[in-house]
This record gives C-alpha cells, structure tokens and sequence, in this order.
C-alpha cells in the first residue's frame, strides 16, 4: 500500500475539496491495519469497502489497489472482480498502466491464458512504452506480469527469459528482487522443472537471509510464506 503521505502526493488534485481530510483520516486508519497485520482478508474487505463499494464514483486507482490488495492473499476471483469495474472506463497515464498489470497477473493466475494473451497484444504497446517512463522497480512489475502470461499459456521458456530482464539490485534489502525470486520457484513449480524448482527456492531463501531490516515486523515470516506458496505453484 501506499503510505498517507505517498497518497497525499499522488491526490495533489483531490486536495482542495472539503472531502479530501476525511478521506486522509480513513486512509490512515487503514494503513495502521496494513502496518500492523499486513496483507489480510479483514485489510482488503474494509479498503473495499471505504473507498470502492460504498462510493458512488470510485477512482481507479482505488479499485486497481483493491484488486492488488486481493492478489496478495491468493484471492484472485476476488480481484478479477474489481477489475472487471475498469473493463469499460477510459483510463489512462498511471491508471492503465497498473490496470494492465494487474490484468495480467489476475488472467493468469486464474488460467485464463488466452484472455491474458489477447489483452498482451492489445496493450502490449502503451506497456512498454509507459514503463519507460517508471522506476526499475516498477518495470518489474510488467515483466512479472508478462512472465505469468506466458507461464499460463505453457511457454516457459519465454516465461523465464522475461525474468532474465536484467534487474540490478538495489541494496541488499531490496523487496523487489525478493519478488522476482519468489516468481522464479513459482514458474519452476508450474513448469515441472523439480531440480529447478529447488534451485529457485534456496536461492529465494538465501536473498531472505541477506536482508537486515524489514520495514514491517510481519514482513520477514510473509516472505518467508510466500516462498512457501510458491514451490506449490501459488503466487
């Protein structure tokens, strides 16, 4: 999740309106659910609830964050849900972006490989020349997202040259290279590879151990789950 103050930044526009201080203090209150319990089903219902279900007009990124919420406990029909919200909506700049990340990822995971291919192809080109304009990081995301459409479809070996993108760490407690590792055990998982997948676990394990801080104190035994669920063919 975003933190209050990212948010602030991220809604400069929203900030005039008399609704925006009320709208922070709710964010607030949720974001110290996420700081203190992290990815929960109880932390996904109330972000839903506050700021898509029970909003006559919710914005895009709110509904593409609940989705993402729900993706981070395996809840992916729930997911494919809200994002079906934004299936007609004209979307745009960082919206779409993560909108098609998100529909990768979610099309995917529910073996839904053509769809996830024929929304590739239509989008595949706003994609890369969007991500452009990200953080390396966040260039990551779509090469996951572009690695699991492949996985789905049963091409791995595409799958893991996308992984192979050429990520350089950034520090030794860098969260997204643990991602990107923990996606490697999950497409050696899916692709029956066995002395792969082991390799891809001890590496995931070993990129743990380096860490020396987390930023919350669930995040280390969350990882450490993750990596878990991978092996069994879960992400």
């Amino acid at each position: 999740m975003l933190s209050p103050a990212e948010r602030r930044k991220n809604s400069f526009a929203k900030a005039l309106l008399p609704s925006f201080g009320a709208e922070m203090k709710k964010y607030e209150e949720i974001y110290q659910l996420y700081t203190s319990e992290g990815y929960i089903k109880e932390l996904c219902e109330l972000y839903a609830d506050t700021f898509v279900n029970d909003v006559k007009k919710p914005a895009a990124e709110d509904v593409i964050q609940v989705a993402r919420l729900y993706d981070k406990i395996h809840d992916n029909k729930s997911a494919d849900f809200y994002l079906e919200m934004l299936a007609d909506k004209k979307l745009s700049g960082d919206d779409k972006y993560y909108y098609c990340i998100e529909m990768l990822k979610t099309q995917s995971k529910l073996g839904r490989w053509r769809d996830a291919e024929d929304f590739r192809t239509e989008n595949i080109n706003f994609m890369q020349n969007y991500s452009q304009k990200k953080s390396l990081q966040q260039q990551a995301d779509l090469y996951i997202a572009l690695a699991l459409t492949d996985c789905a479809g049963k091409h791995y070996k595409e799958a893991f040259k996308l992984m192979n993108f050429g990520y350089k760490p950034q520090g030794k407690n860098d969260t997204k290279l643990l991602e990107i590792m923990i996606t490697g055990v999950y497409l050696y998982a899916q692709s029956g590879d066995d002395d792969g997948l082991e390799s891809a676990i001890s590496s995931a394990k070993a990129c743990l151990k380096l860490f020396s801080e987390f930023e919350f104190s669930w995040s280390r035994e969350y990882y450490k789950q993750c990596i878990r669920d991978a092996s069994m063919g879960i992400l």
